[in-house]
C-alpha cells in the first residue's frame, strides 16, 4: 500500500492560470481536498478554490471535506498568544478532518492562496498534527505564485532597486517603524492602513493591489503623498462592498533622497 500523504499546494493569488504545472499534477493526485471555509462573505474564497479545481481537475475525481475555519481573536495585546491559540484550534479541526476523511494510502490536499511559505499557517498546522503522533502521513509542499509576485508583475516593476534589499513585513510592524537598511518594503496583512504614517514623505512611491489575479482586481500606483487617501477610500469601499479584502503593497523610497 502506498503511504498516506498530505499535499500542501500553493494555488497563486486567484487567477487559475497562475497555478503551476507541478501544482496541477499534485491536485490530480489527490483523493480528498480539505477546505477551511471562511464565514459570511469571505466564503467566496472557498468558491474560488472550487473554480480552480474545476479548471485543473477535470471530471471532479475527488472528494471535498470541509469545516469552518476557526476565527482568530484579534486584540492589540497578546498577539503572539492569540496566533498560537488560533493555530492550535486550526490543527484540532484539521486533524479531525484527516481522521474522518483520509483513508490509509490516500492523498489529501490543502489548497493555499499564494505561496504556502509566505504568511500562511498550514505548514505549521500540519507539522503540529504530525507531532501529536496520532496520524501517520508524509507531507509534500508545492510553491505557488504569491500576491507579492503577482502585484509586481501587474505593476511591471521589480521588488528591489539595483543592489538593494527588499523586506516583506506586516502592517503592524510598518506602523511601528520603517525597517532599517531597506528602501523597498512589501507589506502584507495590513488591517490598519499603516502606509498612512508615511504619506507626508514625497520620496515614497506605492504599488497597491487588492484581489490581485481575480476578476475584482484593483491596482493603484503613484507617489504615496498623492494616492494615500485614494487607496484608503478605495480599500474601505471594496471591503464594504465585498465584506472582505485581501491586499498587498510595495512601498519604494527613492534611494537618491537618502544617499
Amino acid at each position: 500500500m502506498d503511504a498516506t500523504r498530505v499535499e500542501i499546494i500553493g494555488i497563486g493569488a486567484g487567477d487559475p492560470d497562475h497555478v503551476t504545472v507541478a501544482a496541477v499534477a499534485a491536485m490530480n493526485r489527490a483523493d480528498v481536498f480539505f477546505f477551511l471555509d471562511k464565514p459570511d462573505a469571505a466564503g467566496e474564497l472557498s468558491d474560488l478554490r472550487q473554480v480552480i479545481l474545476e479548471a485543473h481537475v477535470p471530471g471532479g475525481r475527488y472528494r471535498l471535506a470541509r469545516v469552518q475555519d476557526p476565527q482568530r481573536v484579534r486584540t492589540e495585546s497578546g498577539y503572539g498568544e492569540a496566533v498560537a491559540d488560533w493555530r492550535k484550534r486550526r490543527a484540532d479541526v484539521c486533524e479531525q478532518l484527516m481522521t474522518d476523511h483520509l483513508a490509509p494510502g490516500e492523498v489529501g490536499a490543502f489548497l493555499v492562496w499564494g505561496d504556502p511559505a509566505l504568511y500562511d499557517s498550514i505548514i505549521s498546522v500540519v507539522d503540529d498534527i504530525r507531532a501529536r503522533g496520532r496520524l501517520e502521513f508524509e507531507v509534500r509542499v508545492h510553491p505557488g505564485i504569491s500576491s507579492v509576485s503577482a502585484l509586481a508583475a501587474r505593476c511591471r516593476t521589480t521588488l528591489n532597486q539595483v543592489g538593494g534589499a527588499v523586506q516583506v513585513t506586516t502592517g503592524r510592524r510598518l506602523e511601528q517603524s520603517w525597517p532599517d537598511g531597506v528602501d523597498d518594503v512589501v507589506v502584507m496583512l495590513d488591517a490598519r492602513d499603516a502606509y498612512l504614517a508615511y504619506a507626508d514623505d514625497p520620496s515614497i512611491h506605492i504599488h497597491w493591489g487588492a484581489y490581485v489575479g481575480t476578476a475584482d482586481e484593483i491596482i493603484v500606483s503613484g507617489p504615496l503623498s498623492e494616492v494615500a487617501e485614494q487607496i484608503k477610500d478605495t480599500r474601505d469601499k471594496a471591503r464594504q462592498d465585498k465584506g472582505w479584502i485581501m491586499d498587498t503593497y510595495l512601498l519604494r523610497r527613492d534611494r537618491s533622497s537618502v544617499d
